[in-house]
């Protein structure tokens, strides 16, 4: 039954009351009655009616969302409801109660949270272009040969395990193309002792091949299948991987994945899991996309080595018009897609094997 004693009392605010279970909306304000809270009638002819009434333990009051009316929820039920949510605020802070809640006060820091974002946003973009490249230089230079030995024998033993098996060629077709790559090998930086040629069914992940920082070549029966009899272009890609691990691309590589992980996983709060993963993990390696300059230093490598080898040094350009051939790749995004094949860049090996045989004749 709704009592129509009026009471007097400091205002809180003005709103609408529901009665239990009910979409009805009456004017009402809502009372301090000092320790316990009051909504009286503001309609016309109910006007100072009590509508609710209960000490303030038994009544729900809903914490500030931004602009969002605020519902004090009594005992019966009953429901008043205020768009003064300053007035609540004051209210329950007189009481030394919680003043707003955690969107509220979002809100209010959200200018700070804007400015916060966008300087680290400024900050890792800075670390990332400028900081980060220095780093990866300074940590190749210090790096003791057995960090790469390392490395690559937690990638490839992941690979081994999740996407490699072993290899299907023929002992025949294996023994002709490691007898190429030894010749090439032995031109290379450290001679053919520190290169290891490693065939592989290769899987899911297909026609590809691969150097480890350490040394050791990937080389997956799919593009020994693709290459058909053109040995001498399967050696050509090999040397354009031995020019990788010369210039130690894929360690630069590795590096600057895992400063990036760490960079994420510093804002995130967790580095260190993150940044092993990556150093030793095969997926990530697979992942990595070299630089232009770094596949443009890795084909001329790969031209020097052929001819050295008594090979014909334009045999990778022949394998990128075998890659458009066989697969249609026009585009910056081969089937190899950390080795992407333009026109420039057949021309550039095309060119560079031609200033190399005119040397050697000047010479």
């Amino acid at each position: 039954m709704v009592s129509t004693l009026a009471s007097d009392g400091p205002v809180i605010a003005a709103g609408l009351w529901h009665p239990p279970h009910s979409s009805r909306a009456i004017p009402a304000r809502l009372v301090d009655m000092g320790g316990s809270l009051t909504v009286l009638s503001d309609e016309e002819d109910e006007k100072d009616k009590r509508l609710a009434w209960g000490i303030r333990s038994d009544i729900e009051i809903s914490p500030r969302v931004g602009s969002i009316p605020r519902r004090i929820v009594f005992g019966n039920e009953s429901v008043f409801e205020t768009r003064d949510n300053d007035a609540i605020d004051v209210y329950l802070q007189g009481r030394g109660e919680k003043r707003s809640g955690f969107v509220h006060r979002l809100e209010i820091v959200r200018p700070r949270m804007i400015a916060f974002a966008v300087a680290t946003i400024v900050l890792a973009s800075t670390i990332y272009h400028y900081a980060l490249p220095a780093l990866v230089e300074v940590a190749v230079l210090v790096t003791p040969p057995v960090v790469p030995e390392i490395m690559s024998a937690g990638t490839l033993k992941t690979l081994d395990q999740t996407a490699l098996s072993p290899s299907k060629l023929s002992e025949g077709r294996r023994k002709d193309i490691s007898d190429r790559f030894e010749k090439i090998a032995a031109q290379a930086e450290g001679g053919a002792g520190r290169y290891k040629l490693n065939f592989r069914d290769g899987g899911i992940i297909g026609p590809n091949a691969f150097a480890l920082p350490d040394g050791n070549l990937v080389l997956t029966d799919q593009l020994v299948d693709l290459a058909g009899s053109d040995t001498e272009m399967i050696t050509a890609v090999l040397g354009h991987e031995i020019g990788h691990v010369e210039y130690k691309h894929s360690l630069r590589q590795l590096y600057r994945a895992a400063g990036v992980a760490g960079l994420v996983m510093l804002i995130a709060g967790d580095v260190g899991s993150g940044v092993q993963d990556v150093l030793t993990q095969g997926g990530g390696l697979l992942a990595l996309s070299y630089s232009r300059s770094a596949e443009a230093q890795a084909d001329r490598r790969s031209v020097e080595l052929m001819q050295a080898a008594g090979m014909d040094p334009t045999a990778l350009s022949r394998f990128f018009d075998f890659l458009e051939t066989k697969l249609n790749d026009h585009s910056d995004t081969s089937m190899l897609s950390t080795h992407p094949g333009t026109p420039e860049r057949k021309q550039a090996i095309l060119d560079y094997a031609r200033e190399l045989n005119d040397k050697k004749v000047q010479s």
